[in-house]
């Protein structure tokens, strides 16, 4: 997922976490929480065994506030996920670049203005799934990396 102040952009891999792919975005709704809500359902309808977060950290690796404000809504989801009686784990993984790199492509691709903003908390989502699970794939079988973290 990549977590904004305005929209959470969901994407989701292949049974085999081989390639991941757009799915939806939500309206963030601190309020009410209704995006968390629907992530639950979402878990639910794709069987989903694990959740990624995006942790936008900055060039230097450093974590500022919107690095917490992930953190805070990776504790919120998993909050949710548990009372519902899902346990389903929710993991951060850096997404330095993402949301640059998917509005690189997506303006590549000639989908520019509004159309691009209906899609690239999807398509950020996408780089951060796919990262990860590239990352997941690369390292050793019960070797940790610091992006595990």
């Amino acid at each position: 997922m990549d977590v904004g102040s305005v929209r959470v952009g969901v994407a989701l891999s292949d049974p085999g976490g081989v390639l991941a792919t757009p799915l939806v975005t939500l309206d963030h709704d601190e309020s009410a929480g209704a995006d968390l809500a629907r992530l639950v359902e979402l878990v639910d309808e794709h069987e989903v065994v694990e959740v990624v977060v995006g942790l936008p950290r900055t060039l230097a690796g450093r974590e500022g506030p919107a690095a917490q404000k992930a953190q805070d809504y990776a504790t919120a989801l998993r909050g949710r996920l548990s009372a519902a009686g899902r346990d389903v784990p929710v993991v951060l993984s850096d997404e330095r670049l993402t949301t640059v790199t998917a509005m690189r492509t997506l303006s590549d691709r000639g989908v520019k203005g509004r159309k691009q903003r209906k899609v690239i908390d999807q398509a950020a989502a996408v780089g951060i799934l796919q990262g990860y699970l590239d990352a997941r794939r690369a390292r050793p079988a019960g070797g940790a990396t610091a992006e595990d973290t």
